[in-house]
């Protein structure tokens, strides 16, 4: 079994995601996340929406589909099964950071990207704007 085909339990993860970065990094927890998201999305380029949605799926992250498409941005949904996606305990500024690098750098123009937790609904609406007259240099 090759490391890829490795299951990590919910738990595990949650226990890292939800209770150790938020200790060590405070107040500062959205900030760091939105960059560290941004980084990452470096590390493993996706060049289209469909890319991305098959790595969200791939980190465990959860089910990512894409709700609407305009000439400046984009909305997204991220959701999952209620006890792998623990939305009331977290922040989701690592996958907007990420979403957001992806796009700006398939796209060319300085790209934001929001979280907005859903709870009722167990989802996460992913707001992205790009900024056209902001053009990024490669």
């Amino acid at each position: 079994m090759t490391s890829q085909n490795k299951m990590i339990p919910a738990f595990g993860y949650e226990i890292l995601r939800d209770h150790i970065l938020s200790s060590i990094l405070g107040k500062h927890e959205e900030d760091v996340l939105y960059w560290a998201g941004k980084d990452l999305a470096r590390k493993f380029p996706c060049g289209d929406i469909q890319l991305i949605t098959a790595f969200f799926q791939d980190a465990g992250w959860g089910l990512l589909t894409l709700e609407k498409e305009s000439k400046d941005g984009y909305i997204l949904h991220l959701t999952n099964d209620p006890e792998v996606l623990n939305i009331k305990n977290r922040t989701f500024r690592l996958e907007a950071g990420f979403i957001a690098e992806q796009i700006q750098s398939f796209k060319g123009f300085l790209t934001e990207c929001y979280d907005e937790k859903k709870e009722k609904q167990n989802t996460v609406l992913f707001t992205v704007k790009t900024d056209l007259k902001e053009k990024i240099e490669k």
